[in-house]
């Protein structure tokens, strides 16, 4: 275990929700949700405006509406999100070489592998503990500068402790756990903030009276061990009395996501296990997509009555975050599976990733409507008029261009009419047109960088407001 917390932790804030406030003047300050907006989607992330009324990421849309009706539900736009994170995990490398990526919005940093380490490791307690504040303090306000939004810092002496210190320090804080604290921070803690103890293992502990981290620490490795494995129970045990010496790993590339469920009791019942199937699914949608990632190839994982595991897969025409597609892909894979004697686990994930694309979003919605919109003709028995043009889909938060207008966004659209505000990142809140959702005028656009001036993929922009053209400079 190290003597000084030269680990950290950054974990942005709401960050979907975030950016599209930072991007959208109009919204800020107001409730932001960003995720599915149709009938059966699910809330993403929720700015901290929106959580205040109770709503929250994996919510059902349709609650979070109930709950917050005046927030503006807009759809994600990744490609502006994977934009931000880069600018964010380029300002961590300067810190050091060892930046662990979780996802798009978060991070571990091992100060002592970067140009600050040999400080580090010359510097008494304080001194180092002081060098460490002023690390994190000038990584947030170097975000802020660069980016628009704020992120919060946990610097500590392991991994553990690291994540736990911003989960304390959000929104927008820096906290630091002294080495020599953990088991007073872990303590008091319900037993599920240790990595590793998911809502199976929790029911284990919770039936064993083992409710705290505490009382982990109380039990001893040995119960821990008889009640969840070797393996599992003595890492448990080591993690409960704040001993986590895992080194911080540069540039993990996962190779898959994926999510998986251990249940109490067997599973005999077909439409159980679709159902079951259907929850994993969305869940292993919402990790593709914080990690910014679509896949290929989707695959179900199946253990059952005699601890026998199979897994059955199938690879689409291409990468794809589209719940519905993996979600319908995994539920045919499980209905071919033989659940006679029943189910012990469950699991869904997506391999053969790939980077994220804004363009696939809205290809895959241009897609649905132009099939609801040809099984319309054919029922109204039109098949001798000559066809219609698909009418471009508008989905709310995209990014628009307008030739007289310029830049701005959509609020809305429905009965052939569609709603936009014109502002960007760094004008006034903007004015509110509306057109008609084939006006030959309005075109989607790339996103803009959330703070004028800043270049993103070679383009600078600025200097126009709302409304004003933007350059490229060599």
């Amino acid at each position: 275990m190290r003597s000084l917390p030269s680990i950290i932790h950054l974990d942005m804030d709401a960050f979907f929700a975030a950016v599209e406030q930072a991007a959208k003047p109009s919204l800020r300050g107001k409730p932001v949700i960003v995720g599915g907006v149709g009938g059966r989607g699910v809330v993403s992330t929720a700015s901290y405006e929106a959580r205040k009324f109770g709503v929250h990421s994996a919510m059902p849309t349709a609650q979070a509406r109930r709950l917050c009706p005046n927030a503006a539900f807009l759809t994600g736009r990744f490609e502006a999100y994977r934009q931000v994170s880069e600018i964010v995990m380029g300002l961590l490398r300067e810190l050091s070489p060892l930046v662990q990526p979780l996802s798009l919005d978060e991070a571990f940093v091992d100060l002592e592998a970067g140009p600050y380490g040999p400080a580090l490791a010359g510097a008494d307690h304080q001194t180092g503990e002081r060098l460490v504040l002023a690390l994190a303090e000038d990584l947030r306000a170097d975000i802020r500068r660069h980016t628009g939004v704020t992120g919060s810092v946990g610097a500590a002496g392991s991994k553990l402790m690291a994540k736990i210190a911003s989960e304390r320090a959000k929104p927008d804080g820096l906290v630091l756990i002294e080495p020599g604290q953990e088991r007073a921070v872990l303590g008091p803690m319900p037993v599920r903030a240790l990595p590793g103890i998911g809502p199976a293992t929790e029911q284990v502990l919770r039936r064993a009276g083992l409710v705290t981290v505490a009382d982990l620490t109380d039990a001893g490795e040995a119960e821990l061990v008889q009640l969840l494995g070797k393996a599992h129970g003595s890492g448990i045990h080591a993690m409960s009395i704040g001993l986590d010496d895992r080194p911080v790993v540069a540039d993990q590339d996962a190779k898959s996501v994926s999510v998986e469920d251990t249940f109490e009791v067997d599973l005999a019942d077909r439409d159980r296990v679709l159902r079951e199937v259907e929850v994993l699914a969305a869940r292993c949608v919402r990790r593709l997509r914080a990690a910014g990632r679509s896949g290929r190839t989707v695959v179900l994982k199946v253990r059952r009555f005699d601890f026998s595991t199979l897994t059955r897969s199938e690879t689409l025409r291409g990468p794809t975050d589209d719940e519905t597609v993996i979600t319908e892909t995994a539920r045919r894979l499980a209905s071919q599976v033989d659940i006679t004697g029943g189910v012990r686990l469950l699991g869904v994930g997506v391999s053969q990733l790939a980077d994220y694309t804004q363009e696939d979003l809205f290809a895959q919605a241009v897609r649905e409507e132009a099939a609801l919109e040809h099984a319309g003709e054919e029922g109204a028995g039109a098949a001798e008029e000559p066809e219609a043009p698909v009418l471009r889909r508008w989905m709310p938060g995209q990014d628009v261009r307008h030739v007289e207008y310029g830049p701005g966004w959509v609020q809305g659209s429905g009965v052939g009419r569609v709603t936009v505000r014109f502002e960007t990142p760094w004008s006034e809140p903007g004015r509110v047109r509306t057109f008609s959702v084939d006006d030959p005028d309005l075109e989607p656009s790339r996103p803009l960088p959330l703070v004028e001036g800043e270049d993103w993929g070679g383009r600078r922009f600025g200097g126009g407001g709302a409304g004003g053209d933007d350059g490229e400079e060599e």
